[in-house]
């Protein structure tokens, strides 16, 4: 048995044997202010602009600074904060989502909004970084895919209601009102996470050369080359669903909207079932999710002018990738248990390169190709991830159990 005095770095030490869910659920809450203030300027860009005397493109750089500045401050987070209590780190991140949508709020110009965004970037991508590190350490092991599911909830939940929301908001209230309501529920989180969260003494060793020796790790490698090729794949196509849904089935705008929404709650059901399945096998549970988003691709290509297949492939689409997520984070996570903050932080940055690489080949080939050449990318690039997974990720754990 490991001495956790001699030892507090140990994958065995500093976890529970009894669950925290009042922690876990803090987490959520806190990542659902996140996301939505992340989110918040989709549907609030044109009052924006129009408050601040900006064009629409430049007002949606801010949620451009918010991604670029999330995926520097996964790491830096991790690394710069090693020797310090994840509880005290836990709250100064949420305490940015309320810094952030304050300033939001009273933003007189450009730099003042880019300024609050680029402190949300701080508080999502350490966040992100910290998440499943701090599941592993409020649960006992075999709960922790429960414990992913339900912060991840709080994603689904915000994906589907901050534009909607948000558009609400700005319309009756204003786009102010929208971040002061933003700041509020920052608040919430904040008093629920000191009162749930126990004291988390810092594990690990984080550093860049740890994170560098992480990938020598067989399970960590594939786990990390499949989220790319994934989610690259998704994006690429997820990106530029609305010229396909425009030009093949021929939806109209309210119908766009209707489409969508039922693939956002499809999605929250995904990361539902996702959580229900990931303590049977992540390696079989990410492959699934990946072959159901391939196989929605290849209903779109084979039956897409038919709108109820393009309805049924969407939903389809929403409920598959659904389960990617919380399956994605406890394998690498329980690949690198020992380093959990760092494996996270690695995720978090394979993640934002998969979306920005894969926005920008879909607008190469929807440019080049059209909607369906889009598709066509996404159904091969998951077709790939799902078979990888199986044959590499599947190998791989059987070792690791042998």
């Amino acid at each position: 048995m490991t001495d956790c005095t001699l030892d507090p770095s140990h994958a065995s030490c500093g976890t529970r044997g009894d669950a925290a869910w009042a922690a876990v659920v803090s987490l959520s809450l806190g990542v659902f202010g996140l996301v939505t203030a992340e989110f918040l300027p989709v549907s609030l860009l044109t009052p924006i602009s129009q408050d601040l005397a900006l064009t629409p493109g430049t007002a949606g750089q801010t949620i451009t600074a918010t991604a670029v500045i999330g995926a520097i401050a996964g790491p830096g987070v991790v690394i710069g904060t090693r020797n310090l209590d994840r509880r005290w780190v836990l709250l100064t991140l949420t305490t940015l989502l309320v810094v952030s949508s304050t300033l939001a709020a009273l933003a007189s110009s450009l730099p003042m909004l880019l300024v609050a965004r680029l402190l949300l970037g701080i508080g999502v991508g350490g966040f992100w970084a910290m998440s499943a590190a701090l599941a592993m350490r409020l649960v006992p092991e075999h709960l922790m895919p429960r414990a992913m599911a339900i912060v991840f909830t709080g994603v689904s939940v915000a994906t589907v209601c901050a534009a909607p929301l948000g558009a609400w908001i700005g319309a009756t209230l204003g786009w102010r009102a929208a971040f002061e309501l933003s700041a509020g529920v920052g608040v919430v989180a904040l008093l629920v996470q000191a009162f749930t969260v126990p004291s988390l003494p810092p594990r690990g060793s984080a550093s860049l050369a740890t994170m560098v020796s992480l990938l020598g790790r067989p399970r960590v490698r594939v786990g990390l080359i499949v989220t790319l090729i994934i989610v690259a794949g998704h994006f690429a196509g997820f990106t530029y669903v609305r010229p396909y849904l425009e030009q093949i089935p021929r939806f109209s705008v309210e119908m766009i909207s209707l489409v969508l929404l039922a693939y956002g709650v499809a999605g929250f059901f995904g990361n539902l079932l996702g959580g229900a399945i990931a303590s049977r096998s992540t390696t079989g549970s990410v492959a699934l999710g990946a072959g159901l988003v391939a196989l929605s691709a290849l209903l779109m290509l084979w039956a897409g002018g038919l709108p109820l297949v393009s309805w049924a492939a969407i939903v389809l689409w929403g409920l598959a990738f659904g389960i990617l997520p919380v399956n994605i984070q406890t394998h690498v996570t329980r690949a690198a248990s020992d380093e959990a903050e760092s494996v996270g932080a690695m995720l978090l940055t394979t993640f934002q390169v998969a979306i920005s690489s894969g926005a920008v080949l879909g607008g190469l080939l929807v440019d080049s190709q059209g909607p369906l050449g889009v598709v066509t990318f996404v159904g091969i690039a998951c077709a790939l991830g799902s078979v990888v997974m199986l044959a590499r990720g599947g190998r791989q754990a059987a070792l690791q159990q042998n």
